[in-house]
């Protein structure tokens, strides 16, 4: 045998052990079978694979990777098993995959029936760069659910509180509408409630659905912290109240990830029990490149990113 072809021969079978170690035989195979016959190559394929066991659906189910919202969800019921004590909800939002379509605003406001002017989360745009170099970013802004929430203490009627399990919460009914609690909030992460409604001045007439029948969708109650708020009149909570994102703590108490959660299309948005070592939230909060807004403020957010 040539010297040439002996050496492309140690190397080919090197290759090949190499391969073999990183579990991606099978492909080479067809790939090398493919350059001859791709009749040949795919029966030659079929037969590694039921020669492996793969066509069994326990082997299937092995190989492929479940949706990352099936996992949180599993993770979800899991800390909900914990008193809520143990559990320290954190959400987690990946910079590099958000494409600011907005969805999880969307999914917010229908979720919460949040009206105009009100608004949990935002999707922030940033731009740097000089032409023609530029570059845009999207950055989701929920409420940060500090550690050292600023808007807890300066409220003069103890509406606002951070419950056992993390999250800063508002009442409602205790509420005066001060706004003390949005002057204090670094992050702008909460807004008041004047009562508006998207179908006001809209026309009323034969064939036209108009204010008087559409205004009955916005007037139906929603149901935060777990209580039935109806918008019947301006007068009536949470019209006049502070708003703010709970992480949709009425779904999460029910074994459902938050809104923002599901509906976000590049699966940028995670959340889970931080206190669970084996959650996903838990593995992407050790990872080198993520941060927190303004933490030299000392707030202590539980909202991560990573960039």
């Amino acid at each position: 045998m040539p010297v040439q072809e002996e050496t492309r021969a140690v190397a080919d079978s090197s290759r090949r052990k190499f391969l073999g170690v990183t579990g991606v035989v099978a492909g080479l195979a067809l790939f090398d079978e493919l350059a001859r016959s791709p009749e040949d190559a795919l029966a030659a394929y079929e037969a590694e694979i039921e020669a492996l066991g793969s066509r069994t659906p326990q082997a299937v189910a092995g190989r492929q990777s479940a949706d990352v919202l099936e996992r949180m969800r599993a993770e979800l019921e899991r800390a909900l098993q914990k008193p809520s004590s143990e559990r320290r909800w954190v959400m987690v939002i990946d910079l590099r995959k958000c494409i600011g379509c907005h969805a999880c605003t969307i999914a917010c406001v229908a979720e919460n029936k949040l009206p105009p002017g009100v608004v949990y989360r935002p999707v922030i745009e940033e731009e740097s760069g000089t032409y023609p170099n530029v570059m845009r970013r999207f950055i989701p802004r929920p409420c940060m659910q500090c550690e050292n929430p600023p808007c807890v203490p300066v409220c003069p009627v103890n509406a606002t509180w951070k419950n056992e399990e993390g999250i800063v919460a508002m009442d409602y009914e205790r509420c005066i509408g001060c706004r003390y609690c949005l002057t204090a909030c670094p992050y702008s992460a909460r807004t008041a409630d004047f009562g508006f409604t998207y179908t006001e001045g809209t026309p009323v007439g034969a064939g036209v659905v108009g204010e008087k029948n559409a205004d009955d969708y916005e007037r139906a109650a929603n149901y935060e912290y777990g209580n039935q708020y109806p918008r019947e009149n301006l007068r009536s909570s949470p019209v006049g109240n502070a708003r703010k994102c709970h992480f949709c703590q009425h779904r999460i108490l029910e074994g459902v990830l938050p809104a923002c959660v599901t509906t976000c299309i590049g699966r940028a948005t995670l959340f889970g029990d931080a206190n669970d070592p084996e959650s996903l939230v838990a593995e992407m909060i050790a990872q080198p490149n993520v941060m927190r807004l303004k933490e030299e403020l000392g707030t202590e957010p539980r909202v991560y990113y990573l960039i």
